[in-house]
């Protein structure tokens, strides 16, 4: 399920700490006015997310965002508001909280890696239909209402 607040880091459990990720909704405006939205295929996963990934020792959630976004995508973006956030049990089965912001990009370009083979630029409707994840769809399920991301 998505939530619209900022995460607060915590524990759970006495041996349990949470795991805390962040990633990005990376959004651009295709002709005719339609907006798209970037997904990535990880192929060790076989499945279509958005790009995210786990916050590095003293990382704050917003310079995970961005430098997980790039590295996933190969694109520097600027960062828009919060977008919200996803809460569940990752493969391990330990509790894990990613969190999301409204992202443009800059400049830069995909190539290829171990762990994402592929990134597509999809229109918000079929982005809905092509995640493989129920919580991702729901994070992007509202953007047809809200206007293009910009900084602020």
């Amino acid at each position: 399920m998505a939530r619209t607040t900022a995460p607060r880091p915590r524990r759970i459990g006495r041996d349990h700490e949470i795991v805390r990720a962040a990633g990005g909704i990376v959004l651009r405006e295709a002709v005719g006015g339609r907006r798209e939205v970037a997904v990535v295929h990880r192929p060790g996963r076989d499945d279509w997310s958005l790009p995210k990934g786990k916050l590095a020792a003293d990382e704050t959630f917003e310079d995970c965002a961005l430098r997980e976004v790039q590295e996933e995508t190969g694109m520097r973006c600027r960062m828009g508001r919060f977008a919200g956030y996803t809460e569940y049990r990752d493969r391990r089965d330990r509790p894990k909280i990613v969190a999301y912001w409204f992202m443009d990009v800059l400049d830069g370009e995909f190539s290829p890696s171990d762990e994402v083979d592929e990134m597509q630029w999809l229109e918000l409707a079929i982005a809905g239909r092509a995640l493989t994840y129920e919580r991702d769809r729901d994070l992007i399920a509202s953007l047809d209402s809200l206007p293009l991301a910009r900084s602020g």
